[in-house]
Order: structure tokens, then sequence, then C-alpha cells
């Protein structure tokens, strides 16, 4: 059939196709072109070259960083939806409808200070005199070497993602149809079977859609790795930071980029069919 497009739709649909031209897509394009220029001198010269690629590419420290990134920022995915989904399954399921506009407020509150603030409050926490090692020596253990190690950059990554994992899984878990519970308990299910043969698969898009926030949000991080992991072992974020800082190289640093940008689309990708297999009917 034969599309009508009406001036009141293209009007009201300007913004957004200007917002993601201006802030993604030309830059996007310019990400690119940087990539094939070359640095002589400490200056960058536009051309084509696939040298900065080749370069990249054949650096073992590079699949390394990147084996990294993929493997703390998957676990951190997966850590966060198993510590997340009781927390919001007792909200949506235990709480009243008063007490869940509460949780859901306390739920946002961390999103009003800053992300940087938080992980600086951590050290304070994870030092090696910090409280936690303070309070171990008080049960005469310790102190044990809690900053600077990956354990930190877990607690950095779910620090960050927690609450909008919380949020995500909670707003998939209130539209779950109650009768199918009920049903199933009808049926002798006990309330573990439930949930995995009811609740997780109704609620399956929501679930798979705020691992996937977290997973976006841990994979590019830069402030959990370096100020909580000590830059040990090193992330892509922290690699485009080393590379900027050797000899000018932002074209090597836009290949690194750009690899994190097609890898999150492909797991994006993957994660919505997924979320989305069998119901598209």
């Amino acid at each position: 059939m034969r599309r009508h497009i009406s001036l009141y739709g293209l009007t009201f649909s300007l913004p957004l196709l200007i917002w993601q031209l201006l802030f993604f897509v030309f830059p996007l394009v310019f990400l690119v072109a940087l990539s094939f220029w070359t640095v002589r001198n400490f200056r960058m010269e536009p051309g084509f070259d696939t040298v900065n690629w080749v370069t990249m590419y054949g650096r073992p420290v590079f699949w390394q960083a990147y084996g990294t990134t993929l493997a703390l920022a998957a676990a951190a995915a997966a850590l966060t939806s198993a510590l997340a989904f009781p927390c919001a399954y007792a909200i949506a399921f235990k709480l009243s409808p008063a007490a869940r506009r509460w949780a859901i407020f306390l739920m946002v509150i961390p999103f009003f200070t800053s992300y940087l603030v938080r992980v600086y409050s951590w050290q304070v926490f994870l030092s090696d005199a910090g409280i936690i090692n303070v309070m171990l020596g008080w049960l005469g253990l310790g102190p044990f070497r809690l900053l600077n190690t990956v354990g930190a950059t877990m607690v950095g990554y779910l620090t960050l993602s927690f609450p909008l994992v919380v949020l995500l899984q909670l707003f998939s878990l209130v539209f779950i149809d109650r009768t199918l519970i009920e049903a199933a308990h009808n049926m002798r299910c006990g309330r573990l079977r439930t949930v995995f043969a009811v609740v997780i698969p109704s609620a399956r898009v929501g679930l798979v859609i705020a691992a996937l926030f977290s997973f976006i949000l841990c994979f590019g991080d830069f402030v959990s790795p370096i100020y909580l992991g000590g830059g040990d072992p090193t992330t892509l974020s922290i690699l485009i930071t080393d590379t900027t800082k050797s000899g000018q190289q932002w074209p090597r640093a836009a290949v690194i980029a750009l690899t994190m940008i097609a890898t999150l689309l492909v797991v994006a990708f993957l994660s919505v069919r997924f979320a989305y297999k069998g119901r598209a009917q």
C-alpha cells in the first residue's frame, strides 16, 4: 500500500531526525573518516590509508583488551541482572502500589549524583585503610587488597547499572498478566517453578533489554576500570586514552571506538532478536 506522509507528522518528526543527524550520524561518519587519516610529526593529515586498522588489529594488546572488555561487560550484565531480579520481583509483587512508588523513587535517587562521585566514594570504602578493612580489622581479619582489583571494577559496574536494571525489570514485571500466575498456582506449581515457568518467560523482553543496557553501559565505561580497577587489566576505553596520549594517535583511537560501536550494534541486534523471538505474529 502507498503510504501518505503528512506535513503534520513530518514536522513533529523533524526534531528527532535532526538530533540523530547532528549527534549520531555526522559524528559517526567523521569517526569513520578519521580512522583512515595518518599522523606525521604529531600532526594529523587527511587521507585514505588502512595503516591504522592494520596496526591496531595486528597488536595482541588490542585483542587482549577487547576480550577483557567483552568478558567484564558480559559478567557485569549477568551479575547485575541476577541481583536485580529479586529486588524487582519483590517490588512488583510484594509491595503495595504506594510502597512501590516509593521504591521507584529510591531507585531514581542515585541518578541525582554524579557517577564519578559515587566511584570516588567507593575508593574510601575499598582502600587498604578504608571502612571495609577497618571493620574487618575489628574482627581480627585483613587487611585485604580490595581496591585496584577486578572485583572493585565489578563493584563500580554494579553502581553504574544496578538501579537502571532494577527499574527496567520492574516495568516489565508489573505488566505481567496476574491470571497466568494464579493459573500456575491452581495447577499446583510452587513459587519457584512459577517464577521460572511463568514470570521469567512473560517478562523476557524486559529482562533481556535490561541486561543489554547493563552490557552497553559497562562495555564503554572508563571510570570504574581506571579508578577502582587501577587500569589493570586494560579495557578498550583505557586503551583509547593510552592511544591518544601516544603520539596523538587519534586515528588509531577511532579504530578502537568504531570496533566498540560495531560490537555493541551486533550484541544489541542479537539481544533484541532473542527477546522478541516467537512474538512477531
